[in-house]
């Protein structure tokens, strides 16, 4: 139980940072292709 609790927190932790790198790069990707 422990094992698939950590396991899950890891997935929670690497889908958060995935939103965030997504988020980052979205405004990025909106400039770029305003210039």
């Amino acid at each position: 139980a422990e094992t698939a609790n950590l396991t899950r927190v890891q997935i929670m932790q690497q889908a958060g940072i995935s939103m965030l790198s997504q988020a980052n790069s979205a405004p990025q990707n909106v400039l770029s292709l305003l210039q």
